[in-house]
């Protein structure tokens, strides 16, 4: 069988940055990583000299791009947002929901379950549904007339899918708990958002089984020393992963170098929350039914509120590494290994390992995506080869 040897590249191990390493691709699969691989005359050999071979990107938390969203429930919305995220290093993604009507919600996460979708596009690894089950004195962007308490005859049909991976709720709500404990029978994870739980609401749904917590700082309680609120919650306890958006306007720089502090870097999870207007001009946009307003990228609603992002992943790596002044590989498991055990998705997808999914990125030494691989297959070069 035809091998793809990566060669000359620093390669990314969960042990640490093997230099001038090999790493060897059969079957969609990583079948080595080492010194001199033997190639044989038909194998495939990309030089990837001077760059850093990394897992693929995994964005939790996306809800559209390029003029299309998730809740367009539709096989085209998925591939223009998978096509789009390739060119940024993302080769697996959760299509993420919005509050919205039961039907349309069911129609966006069936068309996750049956999509078929071409494999030189970043792949759905499942649905990250956001609401309904949220706080409306924290809706955000999110529309607070259809959040609503949770209903185990709606989300019992959510998890009939299949497809489902996290759920987004706000812990103080009615119903919360149950739901919890149903869809951890179903291996869904759960994290916080869009609440008004206070430390102590948060520290008990974390016994129920919730372990994440949504774009942190944003849309929740704030820190004070003495109500420390759902940040405090999210700083203090060393168990809980963190999504962050890292654009520079949702979290300011300070704020992402205090958190990157007091969780560690295996515990943060760069995400976009990235709505349709990504990859577009300014102008007038919708989410979720809301009319947005997008001025010098920065997504808002009629009313002021941040309304998701127009971040991709690869600014994001690079944002971080100019706030907390780290080097590029530090950076890339907050959107590789650390998605990928947040998630439970390890160790097929997130690392670079034998017998792990050959869903690469290589790598500048600042950050900028030279070739997306995904399943071992080429989908996306920089510059063309010579």
């Amino acid at each position: 069988m035809t091998q793809t040897h990566i060669i000359n590249g620093r390669v990314l191990t969960p042990s640490g940055v093997l230099d001038d390493c090999a790493l060897t691709i059969q079957g969609g699969q990583i079948s080595a990583i080492g010194q001199n691989p033997t190639i044989s005359q038909q194998d495939k050999v990309i030089d990837a000299a001077g760059l850093l071979v990394c897992p693929g990107f995994i964005d939790t938390h996306i809800h559209g791009v390029n003029g299309a969203d998730m809740m367009d429930g539709t096989p085209e919305a998925l591939e223009i947002i998978g096509r789009f995220l390739a060119q940024h290093g993302v080769t697996g993604y959760l299509p993420t929901t919005m509050t919205q009507s039961a039907p349309a919600i069911l129609a966006a996460i069936n068309n996750v379950a049956q999509a078929n979708l071409p494999a030189d596009v970043a792949q759905p690894l499942g649905v990250h549904v956001e609401g309904p089950y949220l706080n409306p004195d924290f809706c955000g962007a999110q529309s607070p007339d259809l959040m609503r308490t949770a209903d185990p005859a709606e989300y019992r049909e959510w998890f009939e899918f299949g497809v489902v991976k996290l759920i987004a709720l706000a812990p103080e709500l009615d119903g919360a708990q149950p739901l919890v404990e149903a869809g951890l029978e179903h291996g869904i994870r759960f994290s916080a958002a869009h609440t008004g739980a206070t430390y102590e609401q948060m520290m008990l749904a974390k016994s129920w089984g919730i372990t994440q917590v949504t774009h942190t700082f944003n849309a929740m309680t704030g820190l004070h020393h003495r109500r420390p609120g759902m940040v405090g919650a999210a700083l203090a306890d060393d168990d809980f992963f963190v999504e962050l958006i890292a654009d520079g306007v949702h979290v300011h720089p300070a704020a992402v170098k205090l958190l990157i502090k007091a969780k560690r870097l295996d515990k943060v999870v760069l995400i976009s929350d990235a709505m349709s207007a990504t990859g577009k001009l300014d102008g007038e946009y919708e989410l979720g039914g809301a009319r947005i307003v997008v001025q010098d990228g920065v997504a808002r609603t009629e009313s002021g509120a941040l309304a998701g992002s127009t971040l991709t992943l690869d600014v994001a790596v690079r944002n971080v590494m100019a706030y907390v002044d780290l080097p590029v590989e530090q950076v890339v498991p907050m959107v590789t290994h650390n998605p990928a055990e947040a998630l439970g998705l390890a160790p097929e997808k997130g690392v670079l390992a034998v017998g792990a999914d050959a869903d690469i990125v290589l790598l500048s030494s600042d950050g900028f995506v030279q070739k997306t691989i995904i399943a071992g297959e080429i989908v996306y070069k920089n510059v063309p080869d010579d």
